[in-house]
This record gives C-alpha cells, structure tokens and sequence, in this order.
C-alpha cells in the first residue's frame, strides 16, 4: 500500500507578489509548508531576480496548470541600452558595449518586428534542455551552445518611458515560452546598440493580476493559520478560458470515476474542449461528444478545503 502524503487535502489558487532574490520552486515550497498542503505547483517560471505574480496551485488546482501556462501573460521591464552579457540580464558578465543610443522614435519602430507570431532563441542561461541538460548548466562551464529558435506569440510590445537615455521602460504581452532577457537582447541587436533586462515584473498571468496578490512576508505572519485560508482561490480559476458545460447528478457521478458522463451545453460544439460543473464545483476536463463530456482530467475535490 502506497503511503499517503502528509499535509492537509486543500485546493485551489494562490497568488504570490514573488520578490527579487528566491527561486519560483523556493517560494512554492514556502506557499506549500504555510498551507501544510500536500501538493504544490507552479504556472511559469520567474527567474530569481524577477518579480511579480507567481500563480500557485494547490491539491487538485495542480491539474489546471497547463491552461494557465498556456494563457497570455504581461511583463513590465526595464531594459538598458548599450550594453550586453552573457545571462542577458544585469547579473551577468559583460560581453560588449557601444555609445550607440537610439531615439525613442528607433526604438517604437523596432519593436513592431516583435509582435506577432515570431521566432525567439532562448538566452544560454535558461532552462531549455540541450541533449537532454538544462542549457545553464552548460553555459556556466563556458560552453557556447547552438539553441534553436522557438515560435512565440507577441500580442503587443510597447514602450512606456524613457528614464534617461541609457534606458528604455516596455511592456509586453505574450503567450508560452516567451524569454523577455531575449527580447531585450534581440532588440539592442536590431538598434545595434546592444541591450540586457536590468529590471523585470509579471503583472499579470491570465485571470491572476498582481494587485490581487499577496507577499511573502503575508504568507509567513499567517502561515498555518485558518486567516491564509482566506486568500485560497477556487480551481476553478484556471479554467476560465475554457468553455463551461453543467452535469447532471448522473452524469457527474460518472465523471468523477473517470467514465463519460451526460452534460448541458451552449455554444459548445463536438471535440470542443471544456470543462463541466455541478453544484459550483468543477467535475471534470474533457472533449464534448454530442451531449456528453468525456473526461481527460477529474477533480476529486470533495470537502477539501476542510
């Protein structure tokens, strides 16, 4: 019999205003030992000195994920001009510089070639896998390696200020995978001015904002207390950008023991993928077969916010 994980059943989502300095797994372990859960998960990686919303999932909100990875997200930075380096960001080592400062006309103009779909090499110190290791870890015993480009999804690029002359303020919205140390990077290229992200915050990922976030030092004062409880969203939010559909009593029976199981739609259409509720509470992902929904993902949730 296998052993039954320590910690209480609890699901749902927490939003965390992550601070420069902790590894997004660090701030999971912390959200996860405050709220004794006992399952614990992530929707996108910030690197250390990045801030900003960190959305975590709790018990069964862990099966959501994906659909909040998949969601567009938006980047406020800092990028400073006329310097590059090796991370693409203000920790690493220098590797060029030029006095080359475009005008702010230059640089609107530039960021157009990055909205779209587009094509983006992630930086060398990032997590991408080359023949099967992490690319960091190659790049900090001096490999240079060949990473191929991936495709990425640029809803808008836009530029909020210019402090001064040696930096420029953007904002960016985009879908998965996107590396704003290679924009930056990609962009100083374009202006031949050569660039790296001095300063970096999510503000928002899919339904999770920053204004609604709460900090660490918060997680720490109440942890393990009912009072953190009060600030544990329901699962159902990672679910938003899908379609919802209603079970019957039957047919979230059938649903929760992972068979198909008869729902009610509108405007869903056949091989649509959506999610079905009963009584308020998510049953099940899954595809919509002409009045049934036949589950890829089942929540048992139960009373597990007790």
């Amino acid at each position: 019999m296998a052993r039954r994980r320590k910690g209480r059943d609890i699901s749902g989502w927490v939003v965390i205003d992550k601070p420069a300095g902790p590894t997004s797994t660090t701030v999971v372990n912390k959200v996860r030992w405050a709220f004794d859960a006992r399952k614990a998960g992530h929707a996108g990686t910030l690197d250390p000195d990045a801030t900003g919303v960190l959305a975590i999932a709790l018990g069964e909100a862990t099966k959501t994920v994906p659909y909040i990875t998949d969601a567009l997200k938006a980047y406020v930075f800092t990028v400073r001009l006329g310097v590059s380096t090796n991370t693409d960001d203000a920790e690493g080592e220098v590797l060029a510089t030029t006095d080359l400062r475009p005008d702010d006309s230059a640089i609107k103009e530039a960021l157009n070639g990055f909205v779209g779909d587009i094509e983006q090499v992630p930086p060398q110190f990032s997590a991408v896998k080359i023949d099967g290791e992490r690319a960091y870890k190659r790049a900090r015993d001096g490999e240079q390696m060949e990473i191929a480009a991936r495709p990425l999804f640029v809803e808008s690029l836009i530029m909020l200020d210019r402090p001064d002359v040696d930096h420029v303020t953007l904002e960016m919205v985009c879908g998965k995978g996107g590396y704003v140390r290679s924009i930056a990077r990609d962009l100083g290229e374009v202006l031949g001015c050569k660039a790296h992200v001095r300063e970096l915050r999510r503000t928002w990922s899919g339904p999770f904002d920053v204004d609604n976030a709460i900090t660490l030092e918060q997680v720490d004062e109440m942890a393990k207390t009912l009072a953190l409880d009060e600030f544990l969203g329901p699962l159902e939010m990672g679910l938003q950008d899908l379609p919802q559909v209603t079970a019957s009593a039957e047919g979230a029976n059938k649903l929760r023991h992972g068979n198909p199981g008869m729902v009610f739609a509108k405007d869903v259409e056949y091989g649509d993928e959506c999610w079905a509720v009963y009584e308020g509470q998510a049953v099940a992902v899954g595809t919509y077969r002409a009045g049934e929904l036949h589950p890829s993902r089942v929540f048992n949730t139960g009373d597990s916010n007790d």
